[in-house]
């Protein structure tokens, strides 16, 4: 085989400057759009040694195939007792005891543990349970869309992204609605830990005493009050001792903070990037059996699970082509995966009728989220009566003055002001 001259009537393609090591994941521009870097870290190949802003230097997968097959590798394990101590002195992980206390939850879990805790929550999430629901989801909605000013503006955040998944959580789960009321959002915020020496600390916290005093309140009403539902059971078990007291704190730690923070923050980068796109707003608008189909391309398009929770290696292993350390953190990239064009034909279009859509916003393998089925009837509900009740609905702000949060794992905005005609 020979090589071929270049012709000299085609300009050669620059070649792209060579990413830095560690590759740092920081900054407001970063946040707001992480996929020019990603699509980098995919064309110069599968794995990237990166900086997070606490400092901790992880692995990061980023191609389709690449981050499909560390899902499924059972090589890599959850559980923390697996990091290394140069990853613990970064990490910024929740301090003790309530790391001990709040972090024993399925997604730090490994088998056979993570299979017999994971058993006890599958059901309350099966589709068919949810579908059956999807009529009182409905209704909570309409009520959340009726309590807006008749028109424009308003924070959609504030007051639908941020209510509707802890309402619909609540009927899923068996959280009384006088402890639905009492739930406070800025305990969400645990899962973006500080460091000791950051001064946000003690107000961090404050939030992780706050959310412990909550679940023990819960705790202690299922056990007063039990009905025939996921809190009570869980409470059951605990008491059977087919739960330890701090599995069970976990476990209910993981559903109200993972329940509905994630389907928040998705509502608001569905929002976003409908609005980017009005043509596809517009056609959503006018064609609701559509949006089946369409929440999984928005799902793709912009995932709120922007990265995963850390994984280990509990010995030197090769991670396609690259050697990584026992104990050093591996992360996926959800969103690199899926801007992958191997995978996806002209992956930063948004488009709606894309079929199939192998995308991975939830996961796969063993850790993919059992809350799933949930999260997709509730976008398709929160989006479908958004575009049906408020007509003319448009952003209010200008692209660039989004705030994105600053969260290390997922996408989203805490505000997303909007204006809209005079509401249906």
């Amino acid at each position: 085989m020979t090589l071929q001259e270049p012709r000299p009537d085609i300009e050669p393609k620059p070649r792209p400057e060579p990413l830095p090591d560690p590759v740092p994941l920081t900054g407001c521009p970063y946040k707001a759009n992480p996929y020019p870097l990603y699509e980098r870290m995919r064309e110069a190949g599968p794995v990237h040694r990166v900086l997070f802003p606490s400092g901790v230097q992880a692995w990061l997968v980023t191609g389709y195939e690449a981050a499909h097959s560390a899902l499924n590798d059972d090589r890599l394990g959850k559980n923390h007792d697996r990091g290394n101590d140069r990853w613990r002195s970064r990490a910024s992980i929740m301090p003790e005891p309530q790391h001990s206390q709040l972090q024993v939850h399925l997604l730090h879990q490994d088998a056979p543990k993570h299979t017999r805790m994971r058993r006890f929550v599958t059901d309350a999430f099966t589709p068919r349970r949810i579908e059956q629901l999807r009529p009182r989801f409905q209704q909570l909605a309409d009520a959340l869309v009726d309590a807006l000013p008749e028109t424009g503006p308003a924070d959609l955040v504030a007051t639908i992204a941020a209510r509707f998944p802890l309402q619909v959580l609540a009927e899923v789960i068996g959280l009384p609605q006088e402890l639905a009321d009492r739930f406070d959002r800025d305990w969400g915020k645990v899962v973006q830990p500080v460091g000791p020496t950051d001064p946000g600390r003690p107000r961090y916290e404050a939030r992780l005493h706050g959310l412990q005093s909550y679940i023990a309140e819960v705790v202690d009403h299922k056990r007063e009050h039990w009905e025939d539902d996921l809190l009570s059971r869980l409470v059951v078990a605990r008491d059977r001792r087919e739960l330890s007291p701090e599995e069970l704190d976990s476990m209910i730690f993981q559903l109200l903070v993972a329940g509905q923070e994630p389907v928040t923050n998705q509502i608001t980068t569905a929002l976003i990037a409908l609005f980017r796109h009005p043509d596809q707003l517009t056609r959503l608008r006018d064609n609701p059996d559509l949006l089946p189909r369409a929440v999984e391309e928005l799902l793709r398009y912009d995932s709120a699970f922007e990265l995963t929770t850390w994984r280990f290696f509990d010995q030197d292993n090769d991670l396609h082509g690259t050697e990584v350390p026992a104990g050093d953190s591996v992360i996926v990239s959800l969103c690199a995966a899926n801007r992958d064009p191997r995978r996806f034909p002209d992956p930063d279009t948004l488009d709606l009728d894309r079929t199939p859509n192998p995308h991975l916003a939830f996961g796969h393998g063993v850790h993919f989220c059992p809350g799933a089925a949930l999260a997709r009837t509730e976008l398709q509900i929160a989006l479908g009566t958004l575009l049906t009740r408020l007509p003319g609905l448009q952003p209010a702000i200008r692209d660039e003055d989004i705030e994105w949060i600053p969260a290390v794992l997922g996408r989203g905005t805490n505000h997303l002001p909007v204006d809209y005609d005079p509401r249906l």
